[in-house]
């Protein structure tokens, strides 16, 4: 800067610039970078919560008036989208709709009415958005609650030992602090409107009694937008397939596909998912039909609807994941001592890693006659959507969405399963049209401030999300740095995105990247390996202000957390416990996200 350049005015007053100075005084240069995220974090916060929450005003001006909370913890966006659609149900009455990071934990003592949507993540792990409202309420801090009359709706998956458990401790928790539960807690399965609808109607009916009308509303009333907005949240498309290929080598086991969707209308930003309205494979479904020796053309009745079975197996219910209460159910009718015995075991993760193994087709196959077709389509689970991110970013695409799909296709008893979305979409060719959905991820996010640094963890597909991360500081001209760490079994068949990688640490839109193929040696190694032997770099940049992402399966998350906090504990001389506190912060201050499924 020229000597005659002046400094702009900072927009403070004298004496704010002067209490800053005091507190700055002596700060090492990590200190002062670690000020600037958590600064950056608070007007972040700030700024979600006066564009994402609008406040409405009313006439009263009683603080403790009668209202419902609706608090909610969502990893993928399920308990934002049912706790959303309650707030909505509830409009009438003096409501507000929070996320649990964003609720102020000291008004938990005047709380009257509350109501927590709240997933639980791989085997009994919370959402991260709800990680210090839970630490909160589970700790000698919490308050007694017999003024609180509450209830609790969890979502889950059965397929793992811990379904719901974090909403049955939460329930329990609070029940332990005195206050009434309102109504019994509802566990949701992958199939969610099977238990949220019926839960959220009894809520609503419970709330308006607890409110009748004559109570004061508060002064206060925090509402989220509605989940269908202008910018195409909730809202399906048509995308055409522009492009289907594959992108890992003919001698890999495993066939990723890269999808380029035409997607006009929907906005998105990097971090978003689509979600696939999916179709399960043809193929399954005539042979579902043969070993019930059934018609598919057959009309049946279920849920005010009349389809034929063909229909009702190949678009509306799921045949490749099962659920613990149909297995109950097929053991039951099958008088099968086998099953009662593998659900009655003690070992809940054997069951569920038998459960994963295990499709439709395999329970009807050893014992045919269990089922009759009407009662078959009245037991199965709805077929739900499945979450792919996007792989791009709408300033480097345009008018597109590309995804990165992985085929599930494996053998059984010689013969071929395979996954009903990975499939659907898998198999499309050029011109299809598949229908999808846009599922937003406000927890994902690249930072406001592009000066930023950026650490990308990913195997597998989950670099999906950090192509469009790349692309996008690539077309906003971003300063920061992007470090990407990236594994899968081997380099040669298996490097997903290869040539773009390198083409963008040669034009220096990528800075590093690091890469674990597993079995390429002897000894297995996993991205979070290369945590550890890069981890003083790693905690330089943290401590220089860098945002840390991870994607990918909730085990390989959990080992990645794992490995920060040993480089945290080793670079940063702290204990375990501060390490946690360390981790924490970052994730207070939006610098540490993760998208594990």
């Amino acid at each position: 800067m020229p000597a005659s350049a002046a400094l702009p005015r900072p927009p403070l007053p004298e004496d704010n610039l002067q209490w800053l100075s005091h507190l700055t005084n002596g700060l090492a240069d990590a200190d002062l970078w670690w000020l600037s995220g958590y600064a950056a974090g608070l007007a972040q916060r700030r700024t979600l919560a006066s564009d994402d929450v609008p406040v409405q005003e009313t006439a009263n001006g009683s603080a403790n008036a009668a209202r419902l909370t609706i608090v909610y913890g969502s990893q993928t966006g399920n308990a934002q989208r049912v706790a959303e659609q309650l707030a909505q149900q509830a409009h009438e009455l003096n409501v507000r709709l929070l996320r649990a990071d964003a609720y102020p934990l000291r008004e938990l003592p005047q709380e009257r009415l509350l109501y927590v949507v709240i997933s639980t993540q791989g085997d009994g792990d919370p959402p991260d958005d709800a990680r210090a409202f839970l630490d909160f309420i589970a700790s000698r801090r919490a308050p007694q609650l017999v003024q609180l009359q509450f209830a609790v709706l969890g979502l889950g998956d059965s397929t793992y030992p811990q379904f719901c458990a974090v909403a049955r401790q939460l329930d329990e928790r609070l029940a332990e602090l005195g206050a009434t539960r309102l109504l019994a807690r509802g566990d949701a399965d992958l199939d969610v409107e099977t238990i949220a609808a019926p839960w959220s109607q009894r809520a609503l009916e419970a709330a308006r009694e607890a409110l009748k009308p004559g109570d004061a509303p508060a002064t206060i009333t925090p509402l989220r937008r509605p989940p269908q907005s202008a910018s195409g949240r909730g809202m399906r498309a048509m995308a055409e397939i522009m492009l289907n290929q594959r992108i890992t080598a003919c001698g890999s086991d495993k066939d990723v596909r890269h999808l380029e969707l035409a997607l006009e209308g929907i906005e998105y930003e990097p971090g978003d998912a689509l979600l696939a309205i999916s179709r399960n494979p043809p193929q399954l479904v005539d042979e579902v039909l043969a070993v019930l020796s059934a018609n598919g053309d057959e009309l049946v009745a279920h849920a005010d609807e009349e389809l034929p079975l063909r229909t009702w197996f190949g678009e509306k219910l799921e045949l490749t994941r099962l659920s613990r209460p149909f297995v109950a159910a097929h053991a039951q009718r099958a008088r099968d001592g086998g099953l009662h015995r593998l659900l009655e075991s003690a070992n809940a993760g054997e069951f569920c890693d038998w459960l994963r193994a295990r499709q439709l087709i395999d329970l009807l196959q050893g014992a045919p006659g269990a089922w009759n077709t009407r009662e078959l389509v009245g037991a199965l689970r709805p077929l739900t959507p499945r979450a792919y991110s996007i792989a791009s970013s709408r300033k480097a695409v345009g008018q597109e969405a590309h995804l990165t799909v992985a085929r599930v296709e494996y053998r059984r008893s010689g013969a071929i399963r395979w996954g009903a979305a990975s499939q659907h979409l898998g198999t499309r060719a050029e011109g299809e049209h598949v229908e999808v959905c846009l599922q937003r991820n406000e927890r994902f996010r690249l930072p406001h401030d592009s000066a930023r640094d950026i650490v990308m963890i990913g195997p597998g597909t989950g670099v999906a999300p950090y192509r469009g991360f790349v692309q996008e500081r690539a077309a906003t001209g971003a300063r920061g740095r992007n470090w990407l760490l990236f594994g899968n079994p081997h380099f040669r068949s298996d490097f997903l995105y290869q040539t773009e990688w390198q083409t963008a640490l040669k034009s220096g839109t990528l800075h590093r990247l690091d890469l674990a193929f597993s079995r390429d040696q002897a000894e297995k190694i996993y991205v979070q390996q290369r945590v550890r032997e890069r981890s003083r770099e790693l905690y330089g940049w943290l401590e220089r202000g860098a945002h840390l992402y991870v994607c990918g399966a909730t085990a390989m998350a959990r080992d990645v957390e794992a490995a920060l906090r040993d480089v945290i504990i080793e670079h940063g001389a702290r204990t375990p416990e501060a390490a946690n506190e360390y981790l924490s912060t970052l994730r207070d201050a939006h610098r540490y996200a993760r998208d594990v499924y």
